[in-house]
């Protein structure tokens, strides 16, 4: 068991009048987590399972005097697969509204407006916490910082998804049945897209991309279809937690990009999955992308495991300038560019530095990266 940074956070909520909603892709670990929290309390546990047909009849169209017959002498209701069940929101906030000695924690592999196809009813009701596939934070707390360094090569091409780090040797196979058969469900039943073909099409457009700026006009053309149609994919995309949106910044400057985006996936092996390369990283041509989406992601992954906020953004003008990666951390910008080879040399830009003056400019290469992604303090 690789202890995960967020479950002291989550202990931290449990019983404060709030649901606790657990969200992340499917197989990041969500299930054995909960678990994890729930073993040692002595609180009986109320466990209820969203996949399973007989649980989304009994809770469909659930009333509090229902639920209180349901939840009988129960302290704690966990439910598994949230995602799955009608109005999970609105069941949800029965408890918490009725019931407010009881801890309702849910796990879900996609956001509950894709269940609801509404916006969900818990506003002031509700903690949230991402799960992620493991953190190089996490991993070094498991194995150390040196072994873990060891692995960048790896991690790069194969990613953090748990199997695929605790079942070395076999981990193309387990990413081909991971984009195959798991990651996409939830968006083939809640939303029964009908052209899983132009899914499979948009998902290796925006692999192939990572890194550049995708423009949602150029996409649809590429893969046949339209713009509306495209922004929909991704953003349902997002929702059920494959990839994820890096606007540009724009506050300044006149020829700063006013809508421009980048779209990166949260794990380098569901993207080297999805376009079908598992080559090392000698022989491909792709590894400044790689390290750029490995450095943001995990980025993120180290903020949200230890509740930090910051606004994050990449930076480029129309005259091609342009900044890898920007952070607003309490008004100041924190800018970062990623350099696969140390020796190729990183120029911030007069203008960024002019506009921006009070910053931070720092590049982030193999040698000093662990700074960047590792537990902030």
């Amino acid at each position: 068991m690789i202890n995960r940074s967020i479950i002291k956070l989550i202990e931290a909520d449990m019983f404060r009048g709030k649901a606790i909603l657990l969200y992340g892709a499917r197989q990041t670990g969500k299930t054995t987590l909960a678990m994890e929290l729930l073993k040692n309390r002595m609180d009986e546990v109320l466990f209820l399972n969203g996949d399973e047909a007989d649980v989304r009849d009994a809770l469909s169209g659930v009333t509090s005097t229902k639920w209180k017959n349901i939840i009988g002498k129960k302290r704690i209701v966990f439910i598994d697969e949230a995602q799955r069940i009608n109005d999970i929101g609105i069941a949800i906030k029965l408890i918490t509204d009725m019931m407010p000695e009881i801890q309702v924690i849910a796990t879900g592999s996609s956001s509950f407006e894709l269940a609801n196809r509404s916006n969900e009813p818990l506003t002031g009701r509700k903690y949230i916490y991402q799960l992620f596939p493991f953190s190089f934070g996490e991993l070094c707390g498991e194995q150390g910082l040196l072994e873990e360094k060891k692995n960048l090569e790896h991690r790069l091409i194969f990613g953090h998804y748990p199997e695929v780090v605790t079942s070395r040797g076999d981990q193309q196979r387990i990413l081909r049945l991971l984009t195959e058969s798991f990651l996409f469900k939830d968006l083939l039943m809640l939303e029964g897209i009908k052209k899983p073909s132009l899914l499979s099409k948009i998902l290796k457009a925006l692999a192939m991309q990572v890194g550049n700026e995708v423009v949602s006009n150029e996409l649809a053309q590429l893969v046949g279809s339209n713009k509306n149609t495209v922004e929909k994919y991704i953003d349902m995309l997002e929702k059920v937690f494959v990839i994820f949106t890096l606007p540009a910044l724009n506050r300044n400057l006149r020829n700063e990009l006013k809508k421009g985006k980048k779209i990166y996936f949260y794990d380098n092996g569901i993207r080297n999955a999805i376009v079908g390369d598992f080559r090392g990283i000698e022989n491909r041509t792709d590894t400044g992308a790689l390290w750029e989406n490995y450095l943001i992601s995990e980025r993120i992954k180290a903020f949200s495991n230890h509740n930090i906020v910051a606004d994050k953004f990449f930076w480029r003008t129309t005259q091609q300038q342009e900044i890898d990666f920007v952070e607003d951390r309490s008004g100041i910008l924190h800018a970062f560019e990623f350099k696969w080879h140390a020796a190729n040399k990183a120029r911030f830009p007069l203008t960024f530095r002019r506009a921006y003056p009070e910053n931070e400019l720092k590049v982030i290469t193999p040698d000093n990266y662990e700074e960047f992604v590792g537990d902030p303090l």
